[in-house]
């Protein structure tokens, strides 16, 4: 007996049993799960994307007339002042046309001065002439009449008389027309202010096509490309030079359209150009679209940057960090500790008395591995972290921790 209890068959009976009964044990006391205590902390909710440097005025420089290109005053990367040359065209054509439209105004101009100066007095000098020849016509038909009343004179005399004075009134009348002609108001005025004021506007359209020849900078800025070389030949509407015009540069990008109920006028951000991604720089959220790009289901947003580092170039890609809610001392848990948080309502399993208790929640907003929960749960609760296991409400568990 004392040989058999000594055996080795004997230990590994015992042996079996006291494993045996442990596992038993451990079965019962359920499983061990990973548990985490609901928090109150402070918590913000970030939105960081990839996004670029906006230019708010892009101009692009095209050619308003066709000609020859004699002169590229500008390489892209170059800086231009307001008014500076960018190209020019061949303009000996517009010069001449310029100079022959500015003496068809100055000889215009010299009939109306003329009519001013001198028409007015000599058609004055053609009026008290006929007047006084009328005068003199009606003293003669006068004493005409009354000689023929003593029958001294020839009835022939009297209606030579009568077409004197018909004669001088008519000449009196075409004289006081081109008086009144002569004036500011009259027909020859008319004619000749008409014929003024044509050449004045053929002068400003030969002026007009001559600038026509030269592209200049509408403000100051930046060259960003040059598609235009000395002798080529362009066309009306042909784009030859893009410019950045000096302005406040912003960025801009464009997030899921899911994000919208999230954004507002205002949020702050840090942002980095990948470029120089340890130098960060704050910037604002400053325009949201009014509409969501329909093909890619985004809305383009831009933000100001108050304070712009000088290596801020015009479409540099930059990471944004924009942050689009912030609360203090709020209930919080780890992200992975919630359970179908984007697709059915949500819900925690909580470890109470060594047992499972399932707990639907609802959340707030989301930070960095966390999230808010707004009812549900107290502060210290002990929230089961899913690691794969399968758990039922009521099933025995033991926290890792135990």
């Amino acid at each position: 007996m004392r040989r058999f209890l000594h055996s080795r068959w004997f230990l590994l009976l015992l042996l079996t049993l006291v494993v045996g009964g442990a596992v038993i044990g451990l079965r019962a006391r359920g499983p061990v799960v990973r548990v985490v205590p609901a928090v109150t902390r402070d918590l913000e909710q970030h939105l960081v994307a990839s996004g670029r440097v906006w230019v708010p005025e892009r101009v692009t420089i095209a050619a308003r007339a066709a000609g020859l290109v004699v002169a590229v005053g500008a390489v892209a990367g170059q800086r231009v002042a307001a008014g500076e040359l960018l190209v020019q065209l061949d303009d000996a054509e517009a010069r001449n046309a310029v100079r022959q439209a500015e003496t068809t105004v100055a000889q215009a101009e010299a009939r109306v001065a003329q009519l001013r100066r001198v028409g007015s007095i000599v058609a004055t000098e053609a009026l008290k002439q006929a007047q006084t020849q009328l005068e003199h016509a009606q003293a003669d038909l006068e004493s005409t009449t009354k000689l023929m009343a003593t029958r001294a004179v020839a009835t022939d005399t009297l209606d030579d008389a009568r077409r004197a004075v018909e004669i001088a009134q008519a000449g009196r009348n075409v004289a006081l027309a081109q008086q009144l002609a002569a004036t500011p108001a009259g027909a020859d005025s008319r004619v000749v202010l008409t014929a003024q004021l044509q050449a004045e506007a053929q002068l400003e359209g030969a002026r007009l096509r001559l600038e026509q020849r030269r592209l200049l900078a509408p403000g100051p800025g930046v060259v960003l490309t040059r598609a235009v070389e000395r002798g080529d030949t362009v066309s009306p509407g042909q784009a030859l030079l893009t410019l950045a015009m000096d302005a406040a540069p912003q960025l801009a990008f464009q997030p899921d359209e899911r994000n919208l109920a999230l954004l507002s006028l205002g949020q702050k951000a840090v942002a980095s150009a990948d470029a120089w991604p340890q130098t960060r720089f704050d910037a604002e959220l400053s325009y949201i679209a009014p509409a969501v790009d329909p093909q890619r289901g985004s809305i383009e947003v831009r933000l100001s940057v108050p304070n712009p580092p000088a290596f801020l170039r015009p479409d540099m890609t930059v990471s944004v960090d924009l942050t689009v809610a912030r609360k203090a001392q709020v209930l919080t848990l780890p992200a992975e500790a919630v359970r179908d948080a984007r697709t059915a309502p949500p819900y925690v399993l909580v470890a109470v008395d060594g047992r499972v208790a399932r707990r639907p929640v609802e959340l707030g907003i989301r930070g960095e591995g966390a999230v808010e929960v707004t009812s549900g749960l107290t502060a210290g609760d002990a929230v089961i972290v899913p690691r794969g296991e399968t758990l039922a409400p009521g099933q025995r568990v033991r926290p890792e921790s135990d």
